[in-house]
């Protein structure tokens, strides 16, 4: 591209959509010809354990998708495969940028790398605008009277309540304004396997919801029963827009599935606000828990052996698919973390390479809240029974046999590897003298 041509620059990351974008609509309505930009970041990428790890399968197809439609206006996407700093001195040397535009992202690894381009951004007096893109409300925007962080989700969703108007739920009409892309033949983007992957044959849900939310209270506790979104992998990778969700929830009388959208944007907040809660717990005190963590045992709950079936359904469902249900994820914390009194963060760091639409805020506030380290209000002595669950919400079996067949079979499927009962009063036992 001809470097007398000053260029603004929307750099896609978990924004990967055209429409009701809020950086690329302000990036568009700037006064320079806008360059799309995606990086392959490196330093995420080289911590991925599994070459095969389905979520860069998703991104990979998703980034060639936008492609597609930005050369439907006769744009295309400018894709990298580097380390951030590295990359944007590359797009400083090859293009006359005048201006950055991205949206915010609230993990504490993406703030210390948006904090580093900006500053090498700065020195090229090039101004880095960012927005608010993956929430209706962020960082301070839902906070109590006196300014002060809510740490419990009830009083938290009251207030975000309160603040809601139609102007929250509007789209940013990007569509107006994408004469204004730059112009020019398609850019080569790398293959799969030359960011150092291999294609992975899941299957990633397609964006569904309307269908559910009006039943989403009577079947979202049933893991046999297809009552929930799976809309999280687009959330989590911004293939969709979280206005357009909450706005399309709002309008229904039941507020259960927009409740889970606030859950959402509870934990985001929570980690903002105090990211050391990403590998520390959020109430100090629990971090004195003695946890036994047994490696054979952390070995069976990985495979789905524990010899307790919705435990092994929940971890096996885990395995094959990348997804699963929220009671069972609920219920297999709880095990892990109090049953078997193994250290939350090996639970957590399992999900992230596992889950499809792992998002650090909410797995870091799933797995905290079952080990009673969290925000929740509720006491230590909450635990699940993963019997007395299973009688309750998979009644006939049909979750477990799906995936546990030789449940039936006695001979075959293994002895629980710890008694609930004995684990109940061990781990009761552990938690009371680390708090006292």
């Amino acid at each position: 591209m001809d470097k007398t041509i000053s260029v603004s620059v929307f750099w896609f990351r978990r924004d990967l959509r055209l429409r009701d974008n809020a950086g690329l609509y302000h990036a568009l309505k700037s006064r320079h010809p806008v360059l799309p930009v995606f990086i392959f970041d490196k330093e995420i990428l080289s911590k991925l354990e599994d070459k095969d790890d389905a979520r860069v399968t998703f991104i990979h197809q998703t980034v060639l998708q936008l492609d597609h439609a930005l050369q439907q206006h006769n744009s295309s996407l400018v894709t990298l495969h580097d380390e951030p700093l590295q990359a944007w001195h590359t797009l400083l040397n090859d293009y006359n940028i005048v201006a950055v535009y991205a949206n915010h992202d609230y993990e504490p690894q993406a703030k210390h790398r948006d904090e580093q381009v900006e500053k090498m951004l700065q020195s090229h007096n090039i101004p880095f605008n960012t927005y608010k893109d993956q929430v209706i409300f962020e960082k301070n925007e839902v906070v109590k009277d006196d300014g002060n962080p809510y740490t419990v989700y009830t009083p938290y969703s009251r207030k975000w309540y309160q603040k809601l108007t139609p102007f929250y739920l509007k789209a940013y009409p990007t569509e107006k304004y994408f004469e204004n892309l730059v112009k020019t033949a398609p850019f080569q983007i790398p293959l799969l396997k030359e960011i150092g992957f291999e294609k992975s044959n899941r299957e990633f849900p397609p964006i569904h919801y309307r269908e559910f939310i009006a039943d989403y209270t009577q079947k979202r506790d049933f893991p046999a029963v297809k009552g929930t979104t799976h809309i999280g992998l687009h959330l989590r990778f911004g293939t969709v827009s979280i206005r357009e969700l909450a706005r399309t929830a709002n309008g229904f009388p039941e507020k259960t599935w927009l409740n889970e959208l606030i859950w959402r944007e509870f934990y985001m907040m929570t980690l903002y606000q105090f990211p050391h809660t990403a590998d520390q717990a959020f109430k100090p005190e629990y971090d004195r828990i003695k946890w036994l963590n047994d490696e054979k045992q952390f070995e069976a709950w990985c495979k789905g052996e524990t010899g307790f079936p919705l435990v092994d359904a929940g971890m096996r469902e885990l395995n094959a698919t990348g997804y699963m249900h929220n009671r069972v994820r609920m219920v297999v914390a709880s095990f892990l973390s109090k049953d078997l009194l193994i250290d939350w963060r090996w639970g957590e760091r399992y999900f992230a390479r596992k889950l499809l639409d792992y998002e650090m805020a909410s797995n870091v506030g799933g797995w905290q809240w079952a080990a009673g380290s969290g925000t929740d209000a509720a006491p230590y002595f909450r635990i699940f029974n993963p019997d007395s669950q299973l009688k309750k919400f998979d009644p006939d079996l049909s979750y477990v046999k799906k995936w546990v067949p030789e449940y039936a079979d006695f001979t075959k499927y293994p002895q629980p590897i710890i008694d609930h009962a004995f684990a109940r009063e061990r781990c009761l036992n552990a938690f009371k003298a680390a708090l006292s």
